[in-house]
């Protein structure tokens, strides 16, 4: 099918263990379907659990500059002009020309919130907050100003679990008491309002009919339990070999489960769905 005859296309994308490798945070083996999808002018849309922080400069790295993203999984989005309201998006005091929407509380409610529940369960864990440059860039192996730039929270909180798994269970139902959320990600659990990667996604979708008048095809790529939702709510799905030993299930009906991990089986994930329908003019 010649692109030119699809619905417009759209890719959303996880990025640690996904476009960027686990341990390396390399992205070099997708580079040729980042440059592919660009030539053809599919938007790529970062998913992940990082920061607003850690995309400003790492988005443009990856040639992701005129995209959206969802950070701090689906807790803040960021939109680029080209997909901002005339009237009611424009943020002409942002340097970076973006207009941020937070779906979810805020990050200082939330800290307060694990505050009294650890208090009040007697519950063991450390949060990123808590935490030492130090100690986030040994669990992260982050560097330095890239740990900085992880502990700028706006909408979720990151934590290392101390305690059972019986503890956890009734940890998330106080969670939910709260109107709070917790998910798992690759290295650690994190605790937001009633948002995730799929709502977001989907709000992001909706602003895309809005402004085209079309519904796109949608491709969405990620690793671990925190992008099954984004899975569950895309029109193709690439569930990419994990590195974190966690059981993800997805429930998708076309569903790609790649060989490769990181960004090889990224790209392998691209070739499986559209290798015939995007051109490579390498």
């Amino acid at each position: 099918m010649a692109l030119s005859s699809s619905p417009p296309k759209v890719v959303f994308t996880d990025l640690d263990g996904s476009l960027l490798d686990h341990d390396t945070y390399g992205w070099q083996p997708a580079s040729a379907w980042l440059t592919r999808l660009k030539r053809a002018g599919v938007p790529v849309i970062p998913v992940t659990s990082k920061t607003r922080a850690e995309l400003l400069s790492l988005r443009l790295e990856l040639g992701l500059g005129n995209s959206p993203f969802i950070a701090e999984n689906g807790a803040v989005i960021g939109l680029p002009p080209a997909w901002q309201h005339a009237r009611l998006d424009r943020n002409l005091d942002d340097p970076a020309r973006l207009c941020i929407k937070t779906p979810s509380l805020d990050v200082g409610f939330i800290r307060r919130r694990l505050e009294v529940l650890r208090q009040r369960l007697g519950l063991a864990f450390r949060s990123m907050g808590e935490m030492t440059l130090d100690e986030i860039m040994a669990h992260t192996g982050l560097s330095e100003p890239q740990a900085r730039q992880a502990r700028v929270r706006e909408g979720s909180e990151p934590l290392l679990w101390q305690d059972s798994e019986e503890a956890l269970e009734h940890f998330a139902q106080a969670l939910d008491n709260d109107g709070l959320r917790l998910t798992r990600g690759g290295r650690f659990l994190h605790v937001m309002g009633r948002v995730d990667k799929g709502d977001a996604m989907h709000w992001l979708v909706e602003r895309f009919v809005a402004l085209r008048g079309i519904r796109p095809l949608t491709l969405g790529l990620g690793d671990g339990p925190n992008d099954v939702p984004l899975l569950e709510s895309v029109d193709l799905a690439v569930l990419i070999r994990g590195r974190h030993g966690q059981p993800v299930d997805v429930d998708a009906k076309r569903l790609y489960r790649t060989r490769e991990y990181g960004p090889l089986g990224w790209a392998e994930g691209l070739e499986y769905w559209w290798g015939d329908e995007i051109p490579d003019d390498s």
